[in-house]
Parts: structure tokens; C-alpha cells; sequence
């Protein structure tokens, strides 16, 4: 594995008088894909935020791609990310078509007549629509996708400006079970992809973790329960520390699932 490409050092955040990130330490290197596995309100979106220099800590240190907050343009480092949200998503037009959700993504646009956009380019988006599986939805009103299509043309846009970092929050949240599954497969076909940055992929369901990730960080009440490799992190102790229910975990393929045993810890 190569340096780190985030760094978060006792990473605290609070908000009118509420700590939602408590003295975070993680660490992500390059060739690492990372679940970021929690209850709701454990801190999982916060902490991804503030990854992606859209939200200060209250106290600590993040440095992101070799540059430190507070000593950087963020606009700058911004670029170099690639986030995907569900605000994302609800700020996107409806009529605009899958293509150009992809390709404004190279200057950070919202709508395709703000800027010139090449044949390569488009080509290029294109290619990606295909990559995700949504090939055939080029031309479609981003509107008139599924839930799901509309999470894959939103990761084709996010892979379109070359980041170096990719950051998905929740992806999954919303979905049906097809379309979560095919964005699950999609995730895991980036991940064996070796030209594919590091991921962070948050979300609060076992089931959802695509094959091919490497590492956990597991959170409850802002702070982190546990943080490493994978088969390592991911265990029936661990997550019951994490939802506080005991759990039966199981893998298949290269993918997890959990049930809860009786009631609460």
C-alpha cells in the first residue's frame, strides 16, 4: 500500500453544544476501500464531510491528499475529490439529461450551457455511463431514472473529473433491492479495478458492503468502535458493540450479511 491520502488526528466536531465526531483517528492509503458502517446519528456522514473539506472539526487535524485544512484552498482540493451525496442529487435538475449530469462534472457545473464540452469528452462520458451500467440511459431526463440508475450516473460523474479520492454517502439509502444490488456490483467491479482511487462507502447495512472492499471503520455515538482490515474489524463482537443488538454475521461470495439474535445489549 502507498502513503496516506486522508489523515483525520483526534477529529472532533460539535454543533450547538453536541459532539457528533469524537476524537476520530483513521487513516486511508492509497490501494485501500473503506466502509464507513454505522447506526443512524452514530457521526458516519459528518465525519465523510468533513473528508471531503466541506465541513471544519472543532478540534484536530485533516489532511487530505497531501494538504492540510486551514492551509489549503479547499476550492482547489475540492476538485481533486470526488464526493457523491443525496444532496447532490436533489440539486440536479431534473430535465437535464444522464450524459450531461456526467460531463459537467469536469468543472464542477450543474448545468451543461455554462461551459463548452468537447466530442472526446463526451465520448468519454459516455464510456462511463456504460461503465455503471446505464449505457443505454444517455439521452434520458436524469428525472426519469430510477432511484437506482440515478445513483450509478451520479458515480459515473463523480469517476468523469479523474479524482483521486472517491467519497459515496449513503448511496444506497432509498434504494429498492435491485436497484441496491446493482449499485453494489457496480461498486465491486470499481473496486477490482486497479486504475479505481480509494473509496469510502458509507452506509449503516452489512449487506451492502461490496466485495472487494479491504477496510472498516465502525462508529456509535461519534466515536470509533473499531478500525482496520476488514475480516478483521467486521465481527459479531464488534457489531454488537456498534447497533448494541447481538448479531449472527455470515459471508458468501465475498459478501456479508447479518442477522440480529434477541434484544438489545
Amino acid at each position: 500500500m502507498g502513503g496516506p491520502l486522508l489523515e483525520l488526528t483526534s477529529v472532533t466536531r460539535r454543533e450547538a453544544g453536541i459532539t457528533i465526531v469524537d476524537h476520530v483517528n483513521w487513516t486511508v492509503r492509497s490501494g485501500e476501500h473503506w466502509v464507513v458502517l454505522g447506526p443512524n446519528g452514530s457521526g458516519k456522514t459528518t465525519l465523510l464531510r468533513i473528508a471531503a473539506l466541506l465541513l471544519h472539526p472543532t478540534r484536530g487535524e485533516v489532511t487530505v491528499l497531501g494538504e492540510t485544512l486551514g492551509r489549503t484552498d479547499v476550492r482547489t482540493m475540492r476538485s481533486r475529490i470526488g464526493y457523491a451525496s443525496a444532496a447532490l442529487a436533489d440539486s440536479l435538475r431534473p430535465t437535464v439529461t444522464a450524459e450531461d449530469v456526467v460531463v459537467t462534472s469536469l468543472y464542477g457545473a450543474l448545468e451543461p450551457w455554462w461551459h463548452d464540452y468537447r466530442d472526446d469528452q463526451r465520448k468519454s462520458a459516455r464510456d462511463l455511463l456504460d461503465r455503471v451500467g446505464c449505457g443505454h440511459r444517455t439521452d434520458h431526463r436524469f428525472g426519469t431514472l430510477s432511484s437506482g440508475e440515478r445513483q450509478r450516473v451520479l458515480v459515473a460523474r463523480i469517476l468523469m473529473a479523474d479524482p483521486e479520492l472517491l467519497l459515496l454517502d449513503e448511496p444506497t439509502a432509498a434504494l429498492d433491492l435491485a436497484g441496491r444490488e446493482q449499485l453494489v456490483v457496480v461498486l465491486g467491479a470499481l473496486a477490482a479495478d486497479p486504475s479505481t482511487p480509494p473509496m469510502v462507502l458509507v452506509t449503516h447495512h452489512v449487506e451492502e458492503i461490496p466485495a472487494g472492499f479491504t477496510h472498516g471503520l465502525l462508529m456509535a455515538d461519534g466515536c470509533v468502535v473499531a478500525s482496520g482490515r476488514l475480516e478483521a474489524v467486521l465481527t459479531e463482537t464488534n457489531l454488537a458493540r456498534c447497533f448494541g443488538v447481538e448479531v449472527s454475521l455470515a459471508q458468501t461470495q465475498g459478501r456479508w450479511s447479518a442477522r440480529v439474535d434477541g434484544g438489545t445489549r
